[in-house]
């Protein structure tokens, strides 16, 4: 619809979601920040980090003489990598992200957007440069790429499963998928393919709703897609389980060999779960697979 009094009432009811979505984020990582500097890593730059023994292939230049006077090990004095990377980020924000199955349970994009936003303002705070995937908002450092990136991932795409973006992907740099992942794969093949090629690390996170995962129907049940474009009605609901429980865990095992062959990780999120285990995990995944 293009009235634009019918714009600008979505734009505002879009637009209303967004200061309270920083504001959680910001209490989100806040409560998992391992210091301003937890994801520190020995390599170039000024500032101490840790002395450490000395090893085979050490420079004599690095040995610290003072602090190995103190005793008969000679340590190394090691600095902190201080090369800002940078992270592309993509969030489903399609019709099916906005399933839960009960009003106390988050939806899926919500929960999606939430996890996203903290990890940015975590690498952020680290030092990092953070965007999203594609040309809409390339990565930068600062408090005005969060408020930038809290504004776009408040907004909704209208079509059932919304593809991860696959242009533009910054060589050597790492990335964070964030969806249901259960729409066609085919452009999530292609967006890891070219992220392959490009020297692109990162993960996939997988949220699901609780029941998604149970499949806990019987009897009459009605299934509708969140877009509206698919329904399906079955008398004996019960008798499906089985069959989209395989479905699922296949879909979950190609998921999973998809990111082996990539070098990501992968892994999945439910939204009765805490969402500080899901931030943990995504920034831990950062920092394994930097």
């Amino acid at each position: 619809m293009n009235d634009p009094a019918h714009l600008r009432v979505s734009a505002e009811a879009e637009a209303a979601q967004f200061p309270p979505l920083l504001a959680r984020a910001e209490h989100l990582a806040g409560s998992v920040l391992l210091g301003e500097h937890g994801r520190r890593r020995a390599g170039l730059g000024d500032n101490f980090w840790q002395y450490r023994p000395a090893q085979l292939g050490d420079s004599r230049r690095m040995i610290d003489h003072r602090r190995s006077a103190r005793g008969d090990i000679e340590y190394v004095r090691e600095r902190e990598w201080q090369i800002a990377q940078s992270v592309m980020i993509w969030i489903d924000r399609g019709a099916s992200m906005q399933f839960h199955s009960d009003d106390n349970l988050p939806t899926k994009g919500n929960r999606a957007r939430l996890l996203g936003l903290a990890l940015s303002i975590l690498l952020v705070r680290g030092g990092e440069r953070v965007g999203l995937t594609g040309t809409t908002l390339p990565p930068r450092r600062g408090n005005q790429q969060i408020l930038r990136l809290a504004e776009y991932l408040a907004t909704h795409d209208e079509a059932d499963y919304a593809p991860p973006e696959h242009r533009a992907m910054i060589p050597s740099a790492r990335a964070v998928f964030i969806s249901d992942f259960l729409g066609p794969l085919d452009e999530v093949r292609l967006a890891l393919s070219k992220a392959a090629d490009r020297g692109v690390r990162g993960c996939m996170y997988q949220v699901l709703d609780p029941t998604e995962e149970a499949f806990p129907f019987k009897g009459r049940t009605i299934f509708e897609s969140m877009g509206g474009t698919l329904s399906h009605e079955t008398l004996k609901a019960g008798d499906l389980r089985d069959r989209y429980l395989e479905r699922l865990a296949a879909r979950k095992a190609e998921l999973t060999e998809l990111c082996a062959l990539a070098g990501w990780q992968f892994s999945t999120h439910h939204t009765d779960h805490s969402a500080q285990a899901g931030l943990l995990w995504l920034y831990r995944a950062m920092g394994v697979s930097a």
